[in-house]
């Protein structure tokens, strides 16, 4: 199991422990929050399951069907991620309303105390795991894994402090509080997910600092170019997609416009991993207001 697939069973594991944890203690003491959370790390469980699934599906090589690769498994299993994530919060509201309106008893507070400090502890270390595993294969779905755990770390502190709240002041109404606070957090985590699968999906550009990264490349190459236009962009999971126009000087030949191709392919690469470069060269116009004089034969003829 490579890489990533591995990350994503350590997810698999963690969760499945802290959820077994947190129902149990849930149950026994009562407390919406606890089950929120429970609620929360069951989808934690489910985004890594998921997204253990969608890194296989994602890595497969290009085929005859799929040409372009199947990278864009990893935005499908984000946006599966968010929609489910987005789900449990409306149900985690409605079960704490349902507890301010009729009102509810928390017993046994030090095992929620006690479980919510081994979850954030736990979360804490498996998100960055996950975190340093997502920038070394640039992997969106343990990006959005990664990320819910640490949205997880923030609500069990809350859960925890609130419980320790109920316990000094003995005000149960702050549980089902806690819990709504905990739904919002959840909320904001999921959009953030979802504004960044499902760009992949419907071909968003690559992100800005990566347009410049390229616009900044191309400008270096001024030298031995005459322009370039229609730049596009995309992305499916890891790998990125880049085309242009490359405008050459009027008068070189195809093997120097290939050994140009080469060159500008060799540097994007290396600057920007997993990137596939489609070049369509064009010669400039008869005028020639815009070619590099020392590239120009036109001009090195005059």
């Amino acid at each position: 199991m490579g890489g990533p697939s591995r990350a994503a069973a350590v997810s698999v594991a963690s969760n499945s422990l802290l959820i077994f944890l947190k129902v149990t203690v849930g149950l026994l003491t009562g407390a919406v929050s606890i089950l929120a959370e429970a609620i929360h790390s069951a989808l934690d469980l489910l985004a890594a399951v998921i997204a253990f699934f969608g890194l296989r599906a994602a890595g497969k090589p290009a085929d005859r069907e799929h040409p372009f690769g199947h990278g864009k498994w990893e935005n499908v299993s984000g946006s599966i991620e968010a929609v489910l994530i987005f789900i449990a919060a409306v149900w985690i509201i409605y079960e704490a309303v349902k507890r301010i309106i009729g009102g509810a008893e928390v017993e046994m507070l030090g095992w929620g105390i006690a479980v919510m400090a081994v979850s954030a502890a736990a979360n804490t270390l498996v998100s960055r795991y996950l975190f340093k595993s997502a920038r070394e294969h640039d992997s969106l779905a343990l990006e959005a894994d990664a990320q819910h755990l640490r949205t997880d770390v923030i609500t069990s502190l809350g859960v925890l402090l609130g419980l320790l709240a109920v316990q000094l002041t003995g005000l149960t109404i702050l549980d089902p509080i806690i819990a709504i606070a905990v739904a919002l957090i959840i909320v904001r985590a999921a959009w953030d997910i979802l504004h960044k699968s499902f760009g992949g999906i419907i071909d968003a550009g690559l992100p800005p600092a990566e347009q410049r990264l390229i616009a900044d490349i191309l400008n270096e190459h001024r030298g031995a170019l005459a322009g370039f236009h229609e730049i596009r962009t995309r992305k499916a999971g890891a790998q990125r997609f880049l085309e242009l126009h490359l405008v050459m000087p009027r008068g070189i030949t195809v093997e120097e416009s290939h050994r140009m191709c080469d060159h500008l392919e060799a540097d994007l690469r290396a600057r920007l991993p997993r990137l596939e470069v489609a070049l369509h060269v064009e010669p400039c116009d008869e005028d020639c207001p815009n070619c590099p004089a020392a590239a120009c034969p036109e001009r090195r003829e005059s």
